[in-house]
C-alpha cells in the first residue's frame, strides 16, 4: 500500500489507484504526509484544517477527524496505526516504500552521490515521474496550498532543471527540447529553462528559432517586469549573433543544489524519527497512460492559414457528440506540423487535457487498438472537454475504438490515407494538404534562416523552394543546412541540392529528416503491386497522370486509386491525376534502382 501525494491525495495498491474525495481528512493526511517520519504539531494541523478561522472546539474537531482518517485507512487496507499519536502532534510513519515524496527525495540524494552524468540523470528521471499533475488537486485546505505547494514545486523544478543540465552537458540537445519547450513555456517566470532551451535550439543548428525565443524572453520580461534578461541570458544571446562555438556544456557540481526547499513554517517538534519500516513485497506501478501535457508552437510554423483558421472554428465549436477532424495528404506535406500547431491554438478551449498519440512504433507498424487504447485516458476521466491527436494513423479501424475517449471533445487525425471509411461511419471533416505555395514556401525559409539571409539572396531562395517542390519536410532540411553552414550560400545550396535529388534532402544525425527515408517508409506500406504501380509512373511524361497511364484495366485503374489514397497521387477522376515533382523524382530513381539491381543479377 502506497500513498501518492506528488499529485492528487490518493491510495495505491499495485496498479489500482483510490483518489480521496476532498474533505477535512484529506487535508489532515497531507499535512502529515507533508512531513513524514517527523512529527506535526497540534498547532500546525489545526491551520492545515482551518487555516486562521478556528471554531471554539478545534481541538476536539481534530482528534475526530483522526478518527474518521483511520476508518478511512481500514476502508483501504491501511493499518490504522500508521497515524501515530505522540505529545504535542501526531507523526506517519512512512518511507520510500510507503510514499512518493519520501521516494522522489531519495532519488534525488541518490543522484547527487553516484559520481557520473548518466547514472545521476537515470535516477533523476526516474525520480520525476513519480510526478502525477497538479499537486494537492483534491485537498481543499488553503494553507497547504499557500505555504506548501510552492516549496515543492521548487523541489521539482530544481530537478528538472538538473536533468535538462546533464542532458545538454552528455550532448543530447534534440532529445532535451521537448522538455525545455514545455516547460519554458509553463514556467515563464523561470529564466533557466529560457536559456537552457536557447541554447539546445543553437546547438541543434537552429540559431534563428534561438534569437526568436530570446526575443519573446525579453519581451516577456520588459512587458511585465520592466527588467532585461539575466546577464548570462545576455552572454548566450551575443555568442548566438556571433556565430560563436559554445564549446561543450559545463555541468555544474554544486553541494546541494537539490536539497528539498525548507517549509514557511516548520510545524516539526524535536522528536526521534519513527524507525523505518519494512518494504519487503512492495510493487511499482508501471505507468503506460500517456498523460495530458502543454502543446508548444511548432517552431517557425507558418503557411495553412486557411486550413489552420478551418480547424481551429471547428475544435473551438461545442457539439454534443465528437468533433473528428482528418488531415491527410502525401508523406512531407506538413500534416503533424498542421495538427500540433492547431492543438496548441485551441488548448485552452479543453479543460481536459490535449493527449497526442503516435500511431505507429519506431519500425514503421501500426499500434493495434488496444496498444493505442493502453495509451489514452479511461473514458470520462477528465475534467471537461479533451482534444486527442492521433498522429500518423493508418487504418480507420485504428481509430474507431479509441473516440469513446473523447465523446463530447475532439479528435484530429492525420494520415496519408483519406480515411473514407471512418467518414462514412463518423462523419466530420478531412482537410487534404497540398505543398504550400511560393510565398508560403519563402515565409517559412525567412523563419528558419532569418530575414535578412533570405533578402539577401531572394531568387536563389525561390529556386531553393522549387528545388524542395515546396515540401514543408523539404524546406526545413534544407533550412537546417543553411543554418548549419553560416558560409554556404543559398544558391550554392539550390546547386548542390538540385545535383541528386531526393537524395541530399537529408540530415546525417537524424533519419527522420530524410525525404528519401519519409517516401520509402509510405512506400513499403504498401502491397508490392502498387509498389511496382508507383516506379511506373517515374517514366511518365509530365506531373498529370491520365486515368490510362498504367493501362485501361480495371486492376490499373484500381492501382491509381490505392496510390491516390495512400497519399502519392492527387486528385483523380474524372480529370487526370496528379504526382508531385519531389515524388516523381523518386518513383523514377526507385525504377532505375530496381531495373540496376535486375540486370547485376542476370548471368551473363
Amino acid at each position: 500500500m502506497r500513498f501518492q501525494l506528488l499529485g492528487p491525495l490518493s491510495i495505491a495498491e499495485g496498479l489500482d489507484v483510490v483518489v480521496l474525495k476532498p474533505s477535512k481528512p484529506s487535508s489532515l493526511l497531507a499535512a502529515l504526509l507533508l512531513h513524514p517520519g517527523s512529527v506535526v504539531s497540534t498547532g500546525y494541523l489545526l491551520r492545515a484544517l482551518w487555516d486562521e478561522d478556528q471554531p471554539a472546539t478545534a481541538r476536539a474537531a481534530l482528534q475526530s477527524c483522526v478518527l474518521r482518517l483511520r476508518r478511512i485507512f481500514v476502508k483501504y487496507g491501511v493499518s490504522g496505526d500508521v497515524i501515530e499519536a505522540v505529545p504535542g502532534g501526531y507523526r506517519m510513519n512512512v518511507d520510500a516504500g510507503t510514499l512518493d515524496l519520501v521516494r522522489f527525495r531519495t532519488l534525488v540524494r541518490a543522484a547527487g552521490a553516484t559520481g557520473d552524468a548518466e547514472g545521476e540523470l537515470y535516477r533523476l528521471k526516474e525520480a520525476l515521474t513519480l510526478w502525477q499533475g497538479p499537486l494537492l488537486a483534491n485537498v481543499p485546505s488553503l494553507m497547504l496550498h499557500r505555504d506548501e505547494v510552492p516549496g515543492l514545486t521548487e523541489e521539482r523544478l530544481r530537478t528538472l532543471e538538473r536533468a535538462c543540465d546533464i542532458e545538454l552537458a552528455l550532448g543530447r540537445c534534440r532529445q532535451v527540447l521537448v522538455d525545455l519547450w514545455e516547460a519554458a513555456r509553463r514556467h515563464p517566470g523561470r529564466e533557466r529553462f529560457s536559456e537552457q532551451l536557447i541554447e539546445a535550439l543553437y546547438r541543434t543548428g537552429r540559431q534563428s528559432e534561438a534569437l526568436a525565443e530570446y526575443r519573446t524572453v525579453k519581451g516577456r520580461l520588459k512587458e511585465e517586469l520592466g527588467i532585461d534578461p539575466g546577464p548570462s541570458l545576455q552572454r548566450l544571446e551575443l555568442s548566438i549573433l556571433r556565430g560563436d562555438d559554445l564549446g561543450p556544456p559545463a555541468l555544474d557540481q554544486a553541494p546541494g543544489a537539490l536539497e528539498p526547499a525548507a517549509p514557511t513554517r516548520s510545524p516539526v517538534l524535536a522528536l526521534p524519527p519513527a524507525p523505518d519500516r519494512d518494504t519487503e513485497g512492495r510493487t511499482e506501478a508501471e505507468g503506460v497512460r500517456v498523460t495530458a501535457r502543454p502543446v508548444p508552437p511548432v517552431p517557425a510554423f507558418t503557411g495553412r492559414a486557411a486550413e489552420r483558421a478551418d480547424i481551429t472554428a471547428l475544435l473551438t465549436e461545442r457539439s454534443p457528440g465528437t468533433t473528428l477532424v482528418v488531415l491527410s495528404g502525401a508523406p512531407g506535406i506538413g500534416k503533424t506540423a498542421l495538427a500540433r500547431q492547431c492543438a496548441h491554438d485551441t488548448q485552452d478551449s479543453f479543460p481536459g487535457g490535449v493527449f497526442v498519440v503516435d500511431m505507429t512504433h519506431p519500425d514503421g507498424t501500426a499500434l493495434t487498438p488496444a496498444e493505442a487504447a493502453a495509451r489514452l485516458p479511461e473514458p470520462g476521466s477528465g475534467d471537461g472537454r479533451t482534444l486527442l491527436v492521433l498522429d500518423d494513423v493508418t487504418t480507420a479501424d485504428q481509430v474507431r475504438p479509441l473516440l469513446p475517449a473523447v465523446t463530447g471533445g475532439a479528435a484530429v487525425v492525420t494520415s496519408r490515407r483519406g480515411l473514407a471509411g471512418l467518414m462514412a461511419t463518423h462523419g466530420g471533416s478531412v482537410h487534404r494538404l497540398s505543398t504550400l505555395d511560393p510565398a508560403e514556401s519563402r515565409q517559412l525559409l525567412t523563419a528558419a534562416l532569418g530575414a535578412g539571409r533570405v533578402a539577401a539572396e531572394p531568387d536563389a531562395a525561390d529556386e531553393l523552394a522549387q528545388v524542395c517542390g515546396h515540401f514543408p519536410l523539404s524546406l526545413r532540411i534544407a533550412a537546417a543546412r543553411l543554418l548549419t553552414r553560416p558560409g554556404l550560400r543559398v544558391e550554392d545550396c539550390v546547386r548542390w541540392l538540385a545535383e541528386d535529388l531526393p537524395a541530399r534532402l537529408s540530415l546525417a544525425d537524424d533519419p527522420r529528416m530524410s525525404v528519401p527515408e519519409v517516401f520509402g517508409e509510405a512506400l513499403r506500406r504498401l502491397e508490392p503491386r502498387r509498389r511496382e504501380a508507383f516506379r511506373r509512373l517515374g517514366g511518365q511524361e509530365g506531373l498529370l497522370v491520365p486515368a490510362h497511364a498504367l493501362g485501361d484495366s480495371p486492376e490499373a485503374e484500381e492501382a491509381l486509386e490505392g496510390l491516390a489514397d495512400a497519399g502519392l497521387l492527387e486528385e483523380g477522376p474524372p480529370g487526370p491525376y496528379r504526382i508531385h515533382l519531389l515524388l516523381k523524382i523518386y518513383a523514377r530513381r526507385q525504377a532505375r534502382d530496381r531495373d540496376g539491381s535486375e540486370a547485376a543479377t542476370v548471368p551473363h
